[in-house]
This record gives C-alpha cells, sequence and structure tokens, in this order.
C-alpha cells in the first residue's frame, strides 16, 4: 500500500495533480482544501495517501493531513458513500466541521455540499455519530434566517454552497441587515 508521497509537482487540475515520484508521474485525485495547500507546479508536494484497488481501477487520493485522511477512511466505511462523495465533502468543508456536522447530526451542513442528499447525509450520521472525534473542537452554529437569505443570495450569484455557507458564517454580529450582511460577505469572498 502506498502510504505517502513525496515528489515534484507536475500538473495541476481542479481535483487533480500529478506528482513526479522517482521519474514516474503519479496522478492523485485531492479535496480543494489540500490542493489549496500545496505549492506552484514545481514546488515539492507531501501528500498522505489512499490508494482504491477496483478490478478496473486503480486511484490514488492524496491529503495534506493524516486527520483528512483518517476522516476519508472512515466516510468510505458508510454503505452508499464512495471516493467521489467523500472527496466532495472535504472539498466542501474543512474536516473539524465535518466530524461537528456528523457528531450533532446537523444534516444542513452535509447537504450543503453539491451532490449530497438528505438520504445520504442521514445514512453519514446514523453510522458515524460517535464514531468521529471532535474532542478540542468548537461548535458549527446553525444560520439564521438572514443569513439563509445571504447564502440563497451568493448562491444565486454563482458561488458554490460551501463557498457561500463559509462567506455567511464569517459574517460578524454588528452586520444586523440582510445588504449589509451580503456587503461583508462578498468581501470576505473577495479576499479569499
Amino acid at each position: 500500500m502506498i502510504a505517502t508521497l513525496t515528489g515534484k509537482l507536475q500538473a495541476r487540475s481542479d481535483d487533480a495533480v500529478i506528482v513526479n515520484v522517482g521519474g514516474v508521474g503519479l496522478r492523485v485525485r485531492v479535496p480543494g482544501g489540500t490542493l489549496a495547500l500545496l505549492g506552484a507546479v514545481g514546488s515539492e508536494a507531501h501528500l498522505f495517501t489512499h490508494l482504491r484497488v477496483r478490478e478496473d481501477d486503480l486511484s490514488l487520493f492524496g491529503f495534506a493531513t493524516e486527520s483528512e485522511l483518517s476522516l476519508f477512511e472512515t466516510l468510505l466505511t458508510v454503505s452508499g458513500v464512495g471516493p467521489k462523495v467523500a472527496l466532495a465533502l472535504l472539498s466542501s468543508a474543512a474536516p473539524e466541521t465535518l466530524r461537528l456536522a456528523i457528531a450533532q447530526g446537523n444534516l444542513d451542513a452535509l447537504t450543503a455540499t453539491p451532490g449530497i442528499g438528505k438520504k445520504i447525509a442521514q445514512r453519514i450520521v446514523l453510522e458515524l455519530k460517535g464514531k468521529v472525534d471532535v474532542s478540542g473542537l468548537s461548535e458549527v452554529g446553525e444560520l439564521s434566517a438572514t443569513d439563509e437569505d445571504v447564502l440563497n443570495a451568493l448562491i444565486n450569484l454563482g458561488y458554490s454552497a460551501a463557498e457561500a455557507t463559509r462567506a455567511a458564517r464569517s459574517v460578524p454580529p454588528s452586520a444586523k441587515t440582510v445588504e449589509e450582511r451580503l456587503r461583508v460577505a462578498l468581501q470576505y469572498l473577495g479576499g479569499a
């Protein structure tokens, strides 16, 4: 099993990188958070990996941290959750946010990920509640009605549900109206 790899980052795409290790270019699928942490093409990359072996396919998945890898492998134990769904979840939210959402049974946080419906979210919570480590993590807050309006406006402007949720949660309580909150959320997204 390939547990880690270190090599030169040869190419990047939206959901994968090619890492040259000893003259061999390995295509590694990565979540958005890991992709953001990797340097530019030509820099050195170090990834914790999961090799998925199927009859007609070998797929390599890479993660910036062991914690991210552990959550990916935990998500794969849920029936109906494959690597594509697990990667989508890890791309849409930080591992800590996902762990808390699962522990709290927060279906809204899970269904904010494109492609994750209520049934899959319920199955994830049912099968993993109590199995994910949430020690030392703060609470994931529910969105208020005003924040829901901000969230919907951002989605209508073309932002992903995950980006919109992060931006809506970043707005300080001092911004009271929907317009103020939307302006601050857009500033957050512009600086991200």
